[in-house]
């Protein structure tokens, strides 16, 4: 069940006031007709906020004004994520259904490596561990049977390093590392199978440490909690299921909160995503209804918690959304990219344009995952 915040709630005191004084402080409308699907901020300047978009271009952006700095173009399909390496700033990095992943120079606009597998593959799904050594991407199924994680070393981008081929049987929609650990990854499928390796043990089936059955298709993973040994899946039917991983070699029950549809106890129309804020601890699910208009909540084992809604800024569905100590940038289907601040006072629009509504061109998987027999000895969630 949802409940708000309230003065009476001294652990939420701190947050419900740093959020109480956001609004709009910057407002950028592209050019073109393109939805805006996901956002990443340069780590050590964070002077950059790039957005992948559905005409398989990343645009750069400034992070304090949102001016358009420049883009990026050599995707030939559908991008599946974008994301900056935590050591070296200038450095990004884009995946796409193309069959490649391509890493990039941002001072000069440049891609400098592109990384690929089997011709056959398709990727909607990448990562990059927390010492920028390792690359994970997960492939679309083929031939209505196999799909793949696929690792690379950066430094070498010719050759893969290998392919865990056995944990899923639908496209990989996730692939997500642990944020302190190079090692640890967890995997999300339209299987409904959300998958827990540590690395370091080599083969696939040794590697693999637990599967938690989502009950549907895996639309975001994300590490959370104390030393990040929280795990939560949100479904593209609208599921919020958030596990304990500590509790794997115990008789405890993995599971610390499960909804299959939160909907109704969000007042909420869809989940755009999820984000644990390490300034204060908390793990935020923001979820959309009507046109544009947001609600951001705190999740935890007592289930969700609104704390805070926004208005008046997007005009369609919103798709991606970043956190950044009191900050919040969200994008979504009217090309919009909105910088929220406290007591922000909406500065003037950058590319302003009529908004409209764009066809989407990323091609939307709305298809029930399918149900398989794959038994696992490994502890289930």
């Amino acid at each position: 069940m949802l409940s708000c915040s309230s003065p009476g709630g001294a652990s939420m005191d701190v947050l419900a006031v740093t959020l109480s004084g956001l609004s709009i402080a910057r407002r950028c409308r592209a050019a073109e007709a393109v939805y805006l699907l996901d956002l990443s901020l340069q780590v050590s300047s964070a002077a950059l906020v790039a957005a992948s978009c559905s005409d398989y271009k990343v645009r750069l952006h400034h992070r304090e004004t949102l001016s358009m700095l420049g883009e990026l173009g050599g995707h030939s399909s559908p991008l599946c994520g974008v994301a900056f390496a935590h050591a070296s700033a200038d450095l990004l990095y884009s995946g796409s259904a193309d069959g490649t992943l391509r890493a990039w120079d941002v001072r000069s606009r440049s891609s400098v490596q592109t990384f690929s597998s089997e011709p056959t593959h398709s990727y909607c799904s990448f990562d990059l561990n927390c010492d920028d050594m390792l690359l994970c991407a997960g492939t679309e199924q083929e031939d209505g049977e196999d799909s793949f994680l696929v690792f690379w070393d950066t430094r070498k981008p010719s050759a893969t390093l290998g392919v865990y081929s056995e944990s899923h049987s639908d496209d990989i929609t996730q692939v997500r590392f642990h944020p302190s650990d190079k090692d640890r990854l967890a995997s999300g499928s339209m299987d409904g199978l959300v998958n827990v390796f540590d690395l370091s043990r080599g083969s696939e089936d040794d590697a693999l440490l637990a599967t938690c059955n989502n009950d549907s298709s895996v639309s975001h993973v994300r590490w959370s909690g104390h030393g990040h040994a929280h795990l939560l899946c949100l479904s593209h039917n609208h599921g919020v299921h958030l596990w304990d991983l500590r509790r794997l070699d115990s008789d405890q029950p993995l599971a610390l909160f499960s909804a299959t549809d939160a909907r109704g106890l969000a007042n909420v129309d869809y989940l755009v995503g999820a984000q644990w804020v390490e300034e204060e601890r908390r793990l935020m699910v923001v979820g959309g209804w009507g046109e544009g208009h947001l609600r951001l909540m705190e999740c935890d084992g007592d289930g969700l918690r609104l704390i805070r809604s926004l208005s008046g800024g997007h005009t369609s569905t919103v798709r991606c959304f970043l956190w950044d100590t009191d900050d919040i940038f969200t994008g979504g289907e009217d090309g919009q990219l909105l910088l929220w601040k406290q007591q922000g006072g909406e500065e003037p629009i950058i590319n302003k344009r009529e908004p409209s509504k764009s066809q989407s061109a990323l091609r939307l998987k709305t298809r029930l995952h399918k149900k398989h027999g794959l038994q696992r000895e490994k502890k289930k969630c």
